[in-house]
């Protein structure tokens, strides 16, 4: 090695707004940078935000007593556990499932957080001890932060939609906006609707991504990275037609 290739200076890592960037336009510079950096504040204040954002645009244009009335049509089963509630204690039973919905759609950043974390290091054990790979959990925590940045564009549809629309009737705040085709069938089957639920563009994006990041943190090939992911991905599926049908 020469000595000017030895004193070469290192080129500068991306900066958090860098890597933001690129993960719409360029998501492999950002996944190799957190091999040098497992730094993730910034994609986790821009959840936090994402998350207040669509309480208040919520709150605003629907209304959560609306949200209610919405989802009660949605969900007959639920409906009918509302109807068994004595009419004495209806009253109240109502006024705390709408105060959940408020408080759960503007804090829901904490159990995403929560679960973020539970599936890195889900991801993380099977990636090192399923293939050898020698990542860490930063690492891991970080691939999977900024392989979810596609729900911000949720939160922009739901802005549009929200504000530009008359739909509140139809508000449906567990899938909210036209990017799956359970969107447009709100009477289709619990399995059909659990399963388009889950061909979601936006999660598969955010799918994608996470194939991506941890090939590159894990020194992995695609096909690799992708059947572990897609493992993880089908069960997902599972626990989403299983949610559908008791609801």
């Amino acid at each position: 090695m020469s000595t000017s290739s030895a004193l070469a200076p290192t080129a500068p890592g991306l900066s958090q707004a860098e890597r933001v960037v690129d993960s719409f336009i360029a998501p492999s510079k950002t996944f190799a940078d957190i091999l040098r950096s497992a730094s993730c504040w910034l994609p986790i204040l821009l959840l936090i935000l994402a998350t207040l954002t669509t309480g208040f645009i919520v709150d605003r244009q629907v209304g959560f007593e609306r949200v209610y009335e919405n989802q009660m049509q949605l969900s007959p089963k639920t409906a009918e556990r509302m109807d068994q509630i004595p009419p004495e204690q209806k009253g109240a039973a109502v006024a705390r499932t709408i105060a959940s919905y408020k408080y759960f759609t503007y804090g829901a950043s904490v159990p995403i957080l929560l679960f973020t974390a539970l599936y890195a290091l889900v991801l993380w054990a099977s990636f090192n001890f399923g293939l050898g790979a020698q990542t860490s959990y930063g690492q891991v925590f970080a691939v999977t932060m900024y392989a979810s940045l596609p729900y911000l564009v949720q939160t922009l549809l739901i802005a549009i939609t929200l504000f530009l629309g008359d739909n509140a009737e139809s508000f449906d705040l567990k899938n909210p906006v036209a990017t799956n085709l359970a969107y447009f069938l709100p009477d289709a089957g619990p399995l059909l609707k659990g399963l388009l639920q889950s061909l979601d563009i936006v999660k598969l994006w955010s799918v994608v991504l996470q194939v991506i990041g941890m090939a590159i943190i894990a020194k992995k090939s695609l096909s690799q990275s992708a059947m572990i992911v897609g493992i993880f991905w089908v069960l997902g599926v599972a626990v989403t037609i299983v949610g559908a049908f008791f609801s």
